[in-house]
């Protein structure tokens, strides 16, 4: 499936019964990079407002504390910010700029791998 150029593959259609998002998606583990020198890294939650992408937000914050971050976590409901992500199904999880999550309800130890130093 491409939307503007991005190609996402996603395992098992589920959605959930909610807000109809996705439930099970890729999940692209080597995102993480090594931030030691300091730099800020970018973080955002995708999502329209539904429990689900509440509780991505939630658990995202609790990862950038317990791994003693200095990033701030931004929550992006614009659908048309959304969309220039490619993303289909939401909640998502972007990590300087790149999608490393989408349609699938993270918890903060599955999240801190992908936004911590290597």
């Amino acid at each position: 499936m491409a939307l503007f150029n991005f190609k996402k593959k996603l395992e098992d259609d589920m959605y959930c019964s909610c807000c109809g998002c996705a439930t099970n998606a890729s999940v692209d583990e080597d995102i993480a990079q090594d931030y030691s020198d300091g730099e800020k890294l970018s973080i955002k939650v995708l999502g329209s407002g539904c429990k689900n992408c509440r509780t991505l937000l939630e658990n995202t914050k609790d990862a950038v504390k317990s791994l003693g971050m200095d990033s701030n976590v931004e929550y992006v409901t614009d659908m048309e910010k959304i969309a220039g992500y490619g993303v289909m199904s939401m909640p998502a999880l972007v990590v300087n700029e790149k999608v490393v999550s989408a349609g699938k309800v993270l918890k903060a130890q599955d999240i801190a791998p992908l936004i911590k130093n290597k």
